[in-house]
């Protein structure tokens, strides 16, 4: 919706305009009437002086034919005055002429801008009121009898089609700013040709309505032998170096031929033809490196089975210990059977453990000990440091404002609207009904909405509306209190329901529908139709579901309730608590009140994004409740020796240490989302939805791998001998995964886009805090859930004893090793899956399926779509669901655009008066004439129309030639136009009072300076402009239409802080729609911000949402690139081997790849939400990496058996984590 799409409020009388009820003809009539009393011949007038009036007060014309009549000097001079081709003898008395000065002033503003065009527009009437030849083109066709009076009642005027066609080009294009639309929809009806303007001019109005008292018949067709000689006069064109127009308003002038540049063509990237095909060059350059790579993976598979090539191939990559120095179970230190017609690795010397790895692990061996034999100390500390980090939750507070979350303090989009709101005024709150009518049936089309008892019915919901209260600090707020009232009349609602002044009793009077249906045409040009607030109202905002202009086949009513914005949250207070209440109607009343109509209602407040947002987030709760619960049941199950020749499976179970693992990674999660409020960092809805998981996953890993570690060792050690043993070995693997993970999101959190960086911190603190309980409180569990099962006490019921007697030969209390039957999933990976994993062919096979994958997720990338439709971020449910759908399938109007004006310098020495403007005399190629044309274009600017200037109507309210507008009293004071209180007071006729009959204009044309006012005048007179009321003798008056276009603090140094000039985006449907519109947007301002030197920015209410997507995709590889890094960082630390930290970012690079291909395929949008998926996706696919890679260079022997080790030792945890 625009900010003022209806925003020339008071428009409300104009030239010529007239109620037509039937419609006016499209042509010119050629039917010749006979002569009545009018002699055709030069000097003689066909009606001169005035013999009567109507009954409204109308004056008429005399149709006697008099000789032309010689004025005197002072009659002359004002007659030249306003019409300067009339000079000598004249058709007109005074009182004649004065009645046409006072009809044209309502014109006048309409076309000043245009010199050429008003010059034109003035002749006419001039020829048709005073000119001395009137009797050869003026023919009385008809007279009214009135007692001894007779008065005209009709008149053939006779132009040639010549001249009818020249002066409708010099004004066709002429556009009235206060509405962003062409003059000639109100002065013409919007007439198409210049035979519809005609037959609208001369249509009869109405009694009690503006426009001609008579009917005036303009013919073209002169039948021979007559006199008539119809007018053919000069008519300047709009481009005429004497009376030039802007480019605005005559495109075809000389120095704005050159149409609007077509926008470069986008930038397709390159491409190749292949076999009649059009694919990318990355496609093509992917597919001949895979093809490649087939090539070299098959050369090696071909000769693998070279004696030498064997043998070079077999070297160990790292040698660490033999496999005498390291003590495991069977299913640890067996090398597994090589496979027929492979020759068997040959061990070699061993290398020296890393420094960094034998530090840890004698770390971690001794740590493993003491927390073993300080088990309840240990759990103490953990639980006071925990409950105190969780103390911060009192500080919690949830982000759910949409600006807040995905826009950059810093951002130019946040600094422009925080400039247009503090220096201008905030976009106003939005209410709004949609009812749609509903197909018959499947695949026919939707009927017209546009029926008496759907407005009816739109009047019955208006009347729930007027009477809903919202209750604010106990005062009742009506729709009244808080609505947009431009004018300080009724709100500026824009609905259908204006068209009838929103009053139910006027909607038989005025005809129902039908009325509706005239309107649609003629709201601009039709009193009838102009609104309760004194505005007209443009279809295009009021209906939906309509192709081109055909409004009486719309299929949606659009009802939309302004509301005012304040910048503060304590001042949109009033209007919150009015919104919940409308929300509630909507949903308990009005749902229900259409559907007997066959007719859907979606809606939405200005607060409903925020309050759903909300309602997620509570909803989610169970989410992850239930989801913790899914975890507890796995962790206990997997975590389980379920061997009953071992022991009961109520002594080998784990649900208890299951169940406090899951408590642990809880309190995680609650630690840190507590630490981080603490210091005032407030939390999102991701973080709530998503860490959690996140958490538990890492957790979950590390939980799997310590508990099989501690499995794994000799169980003729005493327990807190082999706790330390067991954290000896997994847990510098676990410390690398997990510091890898903290880097990478503590990087992340360095990213500009709030939801990113705060996710990251958070998910670096709650993945930190994770593993340190992990090394303390879980280890010392671990210790007393093995204590419980090797003495045979019941699991969940430790103090219950399971029969000691019958286990204590088991392998749980026996003093020698037991060999434990091995699970399922390690007998399948030391059985299946590492013996197939070393088949040549297999790993051939392997390396080309991932290697192909990965070339063809690049080559996909570069379709991955950006941005996020907001139904996704919405509960499935939600009421916006319907409303977002409607809101795509039934407008026509696209979101107000704003150009933006920083520190205009209005003194004359500046000439950026000229810059900016769009009317005669202002610069081809300035600010307002580059928007014009490239409205010429809306395919590429995404520009509808031109803007609205308060420039432009200020300057022709300024000029001398609207003489109805800028007047002033003798004494040097504001005087309103002639149709307005002093001047008309209310309750009496306006024009006889001589209240204002000294009122002069405000200045002469040669007080002005070529035309433009100087620094003094413009000072004192912009505040009488924007304190001006429009009218029908000014419709330019700046009062409503512009009162925050500009804001006049400290004006009076000549500059100007803050100006906006308002346009209209072409209707945006998809997520690109608005992310190109922003993106010419930017350009436009750009160009014309370098080639004026004047600073102009475009602002549109969701330019700060989009504008993270014009660097959506450097964001994500900085993020993802500074992840890897990170991880790529620790891995080198602690590995000290290049290849090793190389190998675990290569596959976590070609894991993320896959995942971007993956978002192509399954059309899921590139945004902030998926961009901190892809960093969460780093840190779990280190849990995958790095634990095997790990286990891989702590292991002896040739590469495939320590391969092979590695999935056998780590593969089972890993596919637990997995799972």
């Amino acid at each position: 919706m625009g900010r003022i799409a209806w925003s020339a409020c008071g428009l409300i009388l104009f030239v010529q305009a007239a109620i037509l009820a039937g419609g006016f003809e499209l042509k010119i009539s050629t039917e010749y009437y006979p002569q009545l009393e009018s002699k055709h011949g030069g000097k003689m007038c066909a009606m001169y002086d005035l013999c009567g009036s109507r009954s409204d007060g109308k004056e008429l014309n005399c149709p006697d034919p008099t000789p032309v009549v010689t004025p005197d000097e002072a009659f002359s001079l004002k007659i030249q005055s306003l019409c300067p081709t009339i000079t000598g003898d004249v058709c007109c008395t005074p009182t004649q002429f004065g009645l046409l000065r006072a009809q044209v002033q309502q014109a006048v503003p309409f076309l000043t801008g245009c010199p050429a065009c008003l010059r034109n527009f003035l002749n006419l009437f001039c020829e048709l009121a005073c000119s001395p030849d009137q009797g050869l083109f003026i023919n009385v066709t008809a007279v009214n009898e009135q007692g001894s009076n007779r008065t005209v009642a009709a008149v053939d005027l006779f132009v040639t089609e010549e001249y009818g066609q020249r002066i409708y080009d010099s004004c066709k294009d002429v556009k009235f700013a206060a509405m962003n639309t062409r003059a000639m929809d109100f002065i013409g009806g919007g007439a198409r040709n210049y035979t519809e303007w005609f037959t609208f001019m001369g249509h009869e109005a109405g009694p009690y309505e503006p426009g001609s008292p008579f009917a005036i018949n303009f013919r073209t067709d002169v039948k021979e032998g007559t006199s008539v000689v119809p007018i053919n006069s000069s008519v300047s064109a709009c481009f005429d170096p004497s009376l030039a127009c802007s480019c605005g308003d005559c495109p075809a002038a000389s120095t704005c031929a050159e149409p609007n540049p077509p926008a470069p063509p986008q930038n397709r990237g390159c491409f190749v033809r292949i076999v009649g095909l059009e694919i990318r060059c990355l496609t093509a350059a992917m597919i001949a490196l895979y093809v490649c790579l087939l090539f070299v993976i098959f050369g090696w598979w071909w000769t693998y089975y070279a004696p030498e090539e064997q043998l070079s191939s077999e070297e160990p990559l790292l040698q660490n210990r033999e496999d005498s120095e390291l003590e495991r179970p069977d299913t640890d230190s067996e090398i597994l059977p090589a496979q027929e017609n492979q020759v068997i690795d040959r061990p070699k010397d061993p290398a020296g453990t890393p420094f960094m790895e034998a530090f840890l692990s004698d770390r971690f061996r001794i740590h493993g000990e003491w927390v073993a034999y300080n088990v309840k100390k240990v759990l103490a500390v953990s639980i006071l440091i925990t409950v105190v980090l969780c103390l911060g939750l009192i500080r919690l507070n949830v982000e759910t404002r949409p600006e807040k979350l995905w826009v950059s303090p810093g951002s130019k989009a946040a600094e422009e609207k925080e400039f247009f709101d503090s220096h201008l005024a905030p976009f106003y709150r939005i209410e709004q009904i949609i009812l749609a009518t509903i197909p018959a049936n499947k695949g026919s089309s939707a009927p017209s909405v546009v029926t008496d008892e759907n407005l009816q019915l739109l009047f019955d919901i208006q009347a729930k509306v007027d009477s809903l209260r919202g209750n604010y600090s106990g005062k009742l707020i009506s729709l009244q209190d808080i609505c947009l009232k431009p004018l300080g009349t009724p709100c500026a609602t824009q609905s259908v329901l204006q068209y009838f002044k929103m009053d139910a009793d006027l909607f038989l009077d005025y005809e129902g529908a039908d009325h509706a249906e005239f309107c649609f045409e003629h709201y601009s040009s039709s009193e009838a139709c102009l609104s309760a607030f004194g505005g007209p109202v443009d279809p295009t905002t009021i209906l939906g579901g309509f192709s081109g202009n055909n409004y009486t086949q719309a299929t949606a009513l659009v009802v939309t309730y302004p509301v005012v914005n304040a910048i503060s949250d304590e001042g949109n207070a009033a209007a919150i608590a009015w919104e919940k209440e409308f929300i509630r109607l909507v949903k308990e009343e009005l749902v229900g009140m259409v559907m007997p109509y066959n007719l859907t209602v979606s809606f939405s407040s200005e607060s409903s994004i925020e309050a759903e947002l909300q309602r997620e987030s509570t909803a989610d709760v169970l989410t992850i409740a239930v989801s913790y619960l899914v975890m507890f049941v796995y962790i206990s199950v997997t975590l389980g020796d379920y061997t009953p020749s071992v022991s009961p499976f109520y002594v080998t179970s784990k649900v208890l240490l299951g169940l406090s693992g899951v408590i642990i990674v809880a309190l995680s999660v609650l630690g840190s989302m507590g630490f981080c409020s603490f210091f005032g960092v407030k939390s999102t809805l991701i973080i709530v939805e998503v860490i959690p998981f996140l958490v538990l996953a890492v957790g979950v890993d590390n939980m799997c791998i310590l508990v099989n570690a501690l499995k794994r060792q000799d169980l003729s050690l005493q327990l807190e001998s082999r706790v330390g043993l067991a954290l000896a070995e997994v847990g510098p693997s676990i410390t690398l995964a997990s510091l890898a993970e903290v880097l990478a999101f503590a990087v992340g959190s360095f990213t500009p886009m709030p939801a990113c960086r705060v996710f990251s911190l958070f998910a670096a603190v709650a993945v930190l805090l994770d593993y340190l309980l992990q090394i303390t409180a879980f280890v010392a569990l671990l210790t007393l859930d093995f204590r419980r099962s090797e003495s045979g006490r019941v699991d969940c019921i430790p103090c219950m004893s399971g029969g000691t007697e019958e286990i204590d030969d088991t392998s749980y209390g026996s003093s020698t090793r037991q060999q434990r039957e091995p699970g399922i999933l390690l007998r399948y990976m030391k059985n299946y899956h590492a013996p197939f994993l070393r088949i040549p062919a297999v790993k051939a096979c392997v390396v080309a399926i991932f290697f192909g994958l990965l070339f063809a997720s690049i080559a996909l990338i570069p379709n991955i779509s950006v941005g996020l439709d907001q139904k996704i971020v919405l509960p499935r449910d939600s009421y916006l669901q319907g409303y977002f759908d409607n809101i795509t399938e039934h407008l026509r109007v696209g979101p107000p655009v704003y150009f933006v004006v920083k520190n205009y310098n209005y003194s004359i020495e500046s000439n950026q008066t000229n810059k900016l403007c769009s009317i005669s005399q202002c610069d081809p190629d300035s600010l307002l004439n580059e928007v014009t044309r490239a409205a010429l274009s809306p395919e590429t600017s995404y520009i509808s129309r031109p803007a609205a200037s308060w420039l432009d109507d200020f300057l022709v309210w300024l000029s001398p030639n609207a003489f109805g507008c800028c007047r002033k009293f003798p004494e040097g004071n504001y005087c309103p136009p002639d149709d307005q209180p002093p001047c008309c007071p209310e309750g009496e006729e306006c024009g006889f009072g001589d209240t204002c009959s000294e009122c002069t204009t405000c200045f002469l044309q040669s007080d002005l300076l070529e035309g433009r006012p100087s620094t003094e005048q413009f000072q004192a007179k912009l505040p009488w402009f924007l304190a001006a009321l429009p009218s029908a003798d000014c419709a330019k008056g700046g009062h409503g239409a512009y009162t925050t276009s500009l804001n006049l603090t400290g004006y009076e140094s000549g500059v100007i802080r803050a100006s906006e000039f308002r346009s209209y985006h072409t209707p945006l449907n998809k997520q690109s729609d608005f992310i190109d519109a922003l993106k010419a947007a930017k350009d436009f301002t750009n160009k014309v911000s370098k080639s004026l030197n004047i600073e102009v920015f475009p602002y549109s209410v969701f330019y700060i949402f989009f504008e993270q997507y014009l660097d959506i995709m450097n964001t994500t590889v900085v993020s993802l690139s500074s992840a890897l890094a990170a991880v790529f960082f620790v891995c080198l630390l602690t590995t000290t081997s290049i290849s090793t930290a190389f190998t675990i970012i290569f596959v976590i690079a070609m894991i993320v790849i896959d995942l971007m291909g993956l978002m192509v395929l399954w059309n899921i949008q590139l945004n902030a939400v998926s961009v901190v998926n892809l960093v969460m996706s780093i840190g779990i696919a280190v849990e995958f990496c790095v634990h095997i890679t790990h286990a891989f260079t702590m292991t002896t022997g040739y590469k495939q058996d320590r391969a092979s080790k590695a999935l056998v030792i780590m593969g089972a945890s890993v596919f637990r984590y997995e799972v």
